[in-house]
């Protein structure tokens, strides 16, 4: 079945089979380089977007491929066993940024542009992006410049590790530990830092972190 997933990840695998990122693919093909990231396949408010007729032709042009053989890679598993043979990219967003106004949909999803892509070795779900650790607030397990990828459609449960953004634009990496219906209570990750208990009216969004670059 034809689905936004799929098609986006058709893209990325045109790509990588040029060995070129999906910005890279994108100026390739005479396109904005942003016209793929992952922050542009998804509107403001969470809805996605799809790609454009115009900007699948010009990519299947630029790389001699044919409307089969890209039709071909939608829904195209990854090779079991062996070298992964595609590579996947997030907009990359750093602390500072995701505290600001603007930046975020009210669920958590970049609504921004041009953001800077980084490739990662393993699939992501849609939606998904990365956040530059800057401090030590997160030592020991998180370092300064070491990346977080988050997902904001996740399941959020009891234990994990999670960003959460509260509505004064304080953004914090923390560990779930108890969420009630009024409140959350999280663990800090550094022992020198407070662990701390939110009210849910003051918590904008919280996101669940699904790798990182340690």
């Amino acid at each position: 079945m034809l689905s936004h997933e799929k098609v986006w990840a058709a893209i990325d695998a045109l790509a990588a089979r040029h060995s070129l990122s999906a910005s890279g693919l994108a100026k390739k093909a005479g396109l904005d380089s942003t016209a793929f990231n992952r922050s542009k396949r998804y509107s403001a408010d969470g809805r996605p977007r799809w790609p454009s007729t115009e900007s699948l032709a010009k990519i299947m042009e630029a790389t001699g491929s044919s409307l089969s053989e890209f039709v071909g890679l939608i829904g195209e598993e990854a090779p079991s066993g062996g070298r992964e043979s595609r590579r996947y990219s997030v907009p990359l967003i750093g602390f500072a940024q995701a505290g600001a106004g603007g930046y975020f949909t009210d669920a958590g999803f970049p609504a921004g542009e041009g953001w800077e892509d980084i490739e990662l070795p393993g699939k992501v779900s849609e939606g998904a992006y990365a956040l530059e650790v800057q401090g030590d607030s997160m030592l020991p397990l998180y370092r300064h410049g070491d990346i977080l990828v988050v997902d904001p459609a996740a399941t959020v449960k009891r234990g994990d590790r999670v960003v959460v953004r509260t509505v004064g634009g304080e953004v914090m990496a923390k560990v779930l530990q108890r969420q009630t219906a009024r409140q959350i209570e999280l663990m800090s990750l550094n022992p020198e830092h407070p662990n701390r208990i939110l009210n849910k009216n003051d918590v904008e969004w919280i996101a669940r972190i699904v790798w990182a670059s340690q």
